[in-house]
């Protein structure tokens, strides 16, 4: 499948709502730069075949918003002086290797697609966002948010709403739109497990974390094993996520609250993943990924649709009834039941 994709930006606009309230400018330049951009959704072409190992490409800004910036580092070519550079190309082979070894998807169109990136975005540009052909990154204001580059989730994350553009194509709007960003952090927070190989006990199942800068109180963006821990800042407010269903948030804001509901099926990954034990990319992961990748899923899921198809996709790959009846379980901790 291949669909118009939405704007996909790490940063929930709520927050630099927040701090565009409070008169921080690099928050105030960083909506408009999203505004221009979620205006401008671009239609990919349909992929073509390509070879199965990475193809990558980072190119710079250099402080512009002119996309895509001069080349600067292309795949096979040593590092250069420019961190930036280095650690999104490293982000990039890093969510190419999750999918490829461990689901056997040759890139994130499953057709061997470039992968392109643009580092220096803009002035401050705080976030980093996916356009439907590459990722794009800021280096943040220094005050509140680092370098976008730094991040390995932050990268798999935006990344993975590509997968979600090619396979399910789910509605960037109300619980499809929060389950477009679950799954998202869900395989950005696998990406960096997978790199680190750490089983689900050992993760810290944060989005961001090292993104926020010194003094800004809090671990990351999100958190999968606690929505609505992740800060607690006087800049940036309180993590708004909740975990269950009965907190779900209704909202006109941020497309229909689809970063801060999204912590509700981020949730039931975490119960699950760490119920099942081990690496969380192996069953609990393949599980996820083949409900997003199955052709079931309708483009306007809602969450219970969602954990109907896991419940059925665990049960077509694994015939022990322990698997789906542990997935089943994890979403009823959230408030979802299946039956």
């Amino acid at each position: 499948m291949t669909t118009v994709s939405p704007f996909c930006a790490i940063v929930p606009p709520y927050v630099l709502d927040r701090l565009a309230e409070q008169g921080h400018l690099a928050a105030v330049r960083s909506l408009a730069i999203d505004a221009v951009h979620r205006e401008a959704r671009l239609l990919p072409g349909t992929p073509a075949p390509g070879p199965a190992r990475p193809r990558r490409v980072i190119r710079d800004a250099r402080h512009t918003e002119q996309l895509p910036g001069r080349t600067v580092r292309t795949e096979g070519a040593p590092p250069v002086h420019d961190e930036s550079v280095n650690h999104a190309y490293d982000g990039l082979g890093a969510t190419y290797a999750l999918f490829a070894e461990v689901y056997g998807r040759p890139s994130i169109d499953g057709a061997g697609l470039r992968l392109d990136a643009t580092v220096h975005y803009g002035r401050h540009y705080d976030n980093a966002f996916w356009d439907g052909q590459r990722m794009v990154f800021g280096d943040g204001d220094g005050v509140v948010f680092g370098d976008f580059t730094t991040c390995l989730d932050v990268i798999g994350h935006e990344l993975s709403h590509g997968v979600t553009q090619f396979t399910a194509g789910l509605d960037y709007r109300g619980q499809s739109g929060a389950l477009n960003e679950s799954l998202s952090d869900v395989f950005g927070a696998l990406v960096k497990q997978y790199a680190l190989r750490q089983d689900a006990g050992e993760a810290d199942w944060l989005i961001g974390a090292g993104l926020l800068a010194p003094g800004v109180q809090g671990v990351g963006l999100r958190s999968l094993k606690a929505p609505g821990t992740a800060y607690d800042d006087p800049r940036l407010g309180k993590d708004p996520q909740p975990a269950h269903l009965r907190d779900y948030v209704d909202t006109d804001g941020d497309a229909g609250g689809v970063h801060i509901n999204s912590g509700i099926p981020n949730h039931a990954f975490y119960l699950l993943a760490t119920a099942l034990g081990g690496p969380a990319w192996e069953r609990a992961g393949q599980i996820w990924y083949d409900t997003l990748t199955g052709g079931r899923l309708p483009a306007d899921a809602d969450f219970t649709a969602f954990a109907r198809d896991t419940v059925a996709a665990a049960a077509a790959r694994y015939p022990e009834p322990a698997v789906a009846n542990t997935v089943t379980a994890a979403w009823a901790k959230v408030g979802i039941s299946v039956g």
